[in-house]
């Protein structure tokens, strides 16, 4: 049996190499090379020219035999028309036959975000008995809705990222683009009763980092561990256990809009590359704002 590199393997390579060099996520590159380790393995050993719309459609096939879900499906077709894409600009291929292959249509699920007194409401109460660390998961959430920042932006988060006199925070959000994002009081408040505390867990734990959220042990906070302490406090004050901190996220750009700020003012905020992403945030929101025309405009009644 041979074990001689395919030409679909060997593209696939210089493929997420290309990715790497262009600053792609960590996350993307991860989901392709996975995704695109199943296609190399359907295709074996043929060539591009033996790679038809028919052949892609018997891959997608094989992957719903396998018990994938149409999201994880969709996933791979994407990978898959991304890798020919890249091959069509490098010469490799003429014609990209994904493109001729459908995408599963996917169920429009709109996230439940909580409403702003809901929000309210979990803020400016005490921290439940179920946050180990009060100061730090207060700071969290208010990050979390406040800068509507990604829950791998807060943890990347470091001490030096704070422009305090400037109430704004320097983030790394995907592919290495930096922002800076405004913070308010409440930000502010909750750093000033955190930072004293997380001083007294670095010296008990006889640890020094750079990170602005740390754990028990003094290490960085991890964004599992964010994941889980926001359903817990979420649960806790009532509510959805679906809550996590992309939630918060939807939260911040929702409530934004429904109190009047300019679309793309939000999309600058969240990091949006395109407006279309930020949009699909915020339908939620727009649904609501045509709810309140129809009810309000003398013309629309």
């Amino acid at each position: 049996m041979s074990n001689a590199i395919t030409p679909v393997e060997r593209a696939i390579t210089d493929f997420l190499r290309h990715l790497r060099e262009r600053n792609a996520s960590p996350h993307t590159i991860k989901a392709y090379r996975g995704d695109l380790a199943n296609f190399a393995a359907y295709a074996g050993s043929r060539g591009w020219k033996s790679i038809d719309h028919i052949a892609i459609r018997g891959f997608l096939s094989q992957l719903y035999e396998k018990g994938l879900g149409k999201t994880s499906v969709a996933r791979s077709l994407a990978a898959v028309r991304s890798l020919y894409r890249w091959l069509a600009r490098e010469g490799v291929v003429e014609q990209n036959p994904a493109k001729l292959v459908a995408t599963p249509k996917l169920a429009k699920k709109l996230p439940r975000v909580p409403t702003i007194e809901e929000m309210n409401w979990v803020l400016d109460g005490k921290m439940p008995e179920a946050a180990a660390f009060p100061e730090r998961d207060r700071l969290m959430l208010e990050m979390l809705y406040a800068c509507g920042i990604r829950n791998s932006e807060l943890t990347g988060i470091n001490l030096d990222d704070i422009r305090l006199s400037a109430e704004a925070i320097l983030i790394r959000g995907k592919g290495k683009k930096e922002r800076y994002v405004p913070f308010g009081h409440s930000v502010t408040n909750a750093l000033a009763a955190y930072l004293p505390v997380r001083q007294v867990h670095l010296a008990q734990a006889r640890k020094n980092t750079t990170a602005l959220l740390i754990n028990q042990r003094g290490g960085r906070l991890t964004t599992r561990s964010v994941g889980r302490i926001i359903k817990k406090i979420a649960v806790a004050k009532g509510l959805s256990p679906d809550v996590h901190p992309h939630t918060l996220r939807h939260a911040f750009g929702t409530h934004m809009l429904e109190e009047g700020a300019d679309l793309r003012a939000i999309q600058e905020l969240l990091g949006h590359e395109r407006l279309a992403t930020t949009q699909r945030y915020t339908q939620l929101s727009i649904k609501h704002v045509l709810q309140v025309y129809d009810q309000t405009h003398p013309r629309a009644k």
